[in-house]
């Protein structure tokens, strides 16, 4: 009788943590439609101006901007995206895995590796592990610009006072909802998009006011946007990996409750069966009394 109730006790639990994930599994499909849909539109800007700055970094080669400074790579930033939470599958595992392994790349090179961190499972991981912070950054599931902003200040300020001489993002790349690639891009120094030879250029600018002015203009903001879509990819590819994590969850919450549940009717008809052998027993025994 005792294992018949711990069945139950049992199948009470994970009917309640069916419910939770279940939850979970229908906030996190809310959430997407509105992640995706900033993260798909925002992505043809930024590789829009991926693509201009390429070219006009290439164009305006004697123009000297911080940004545009190439050094001798000594000191490098990697800046990474992780969540707030877990309960989201291998959403953070795997970008920490690409973090280390990008680490201990640079490191084996000679160079020495500092650490920028959004978002606190990327913070308690490292921080855990002994790695020294050098930024953390506090995000909240909106993935605002403004939140972005403060990561891209960072980025433009270090950078332009020579503290590092190569800029990183490791972020989750959203390529559908049951599939999101740990991405590392490298942001600075901006690498412009040369031609074989100058005169076969298919573009030609006219700089007004000048070719500095448009700079100084265009590459912070081009900092600001690759910041941000690496922010909502990152925002879209967590709702994602959360949803599919707790649908997994509740579907294995339901085969562990029919499984509890064959043992429970095992167990009563096991007891059942018990009880009525012992009626029988105890009747025969009383009929064999009663006859001698």
């Amino acid at each position: 009788m005792s294992k018949l109730r711990q069945i139950k006790t049992r199948i009470k639990g994970v009917k309640k943590t069916q419910q939770i994930t279940k939850t979970m599994e229908m906030v996190a499909a809310a959430r997407i439609k509105k992640a995706q849909a900033r993260m798909e539109a925002a992505r043809p800007y930024a590789l829009k101006m991926i693509e201009i700055m390429e070219s006009v970094a290439d164009a305006a080669e004697d123009v000297k901007h911080p940004l545009l400074e190439k050094r001798e790579v000594n000191n490098v930033l990697v800046v990474l995206y992780t969540a707030n939470r877990g309960l989201c599958g291998a959403f953070n595992s795997n970008v920490i895995r690409l973090t280390e392994k990008l680490i201990e790349r640079e490191t084996s090179l000679g160079r020495k590796v500092s650490l920028a961190v959004i978002g606190r499972k990327g913070f308690s991981y490292f921080n855990f592990k002994g790695f020294e912070i050098v930024k953390y950054f506090e995000i909240s599931d909106k993935a605002e610009y403004k939140e972005s902003k403060q990561v891209s200040d960072y980025i433009i300020s270090s950078y332009s006072e020579a503290q590092y001489d190569a800029v990183y993002l490791v972020f989750n790349h959203f390529k559908s909802l049951i599939r999101q690639i740990p991405t590392e891009y490298r942001i600075l120094p901006l690498e412009p998009k040369v031609s074989e030879r100058k005169n076969e250029r298919t573009t030609e600018y006219l700089w007004e006011p000048s070719a500095e002015a448009v700079l100084y203009e265009l590459l912070p903001r081009y900092i600001d946007t690759l910041v941000f879509r690496a922010l909502l990819e990152s925002a879209a590819s967590e709702h994602a990996a959360r949803r599919a994590a707790m649908k997994n969850a509740t579907d294995n919450a339901g085969e562990m409750i029919r499984a509890l549940t064959l043992s429970m009717n095992k167990a009563r008809q096991a007891q059942i069966t018990k009880e009525l052998t012992e009626i029988v027993t105890s009747a025969e025994a009383i009929k064999f009394t009663k006859g001698k």
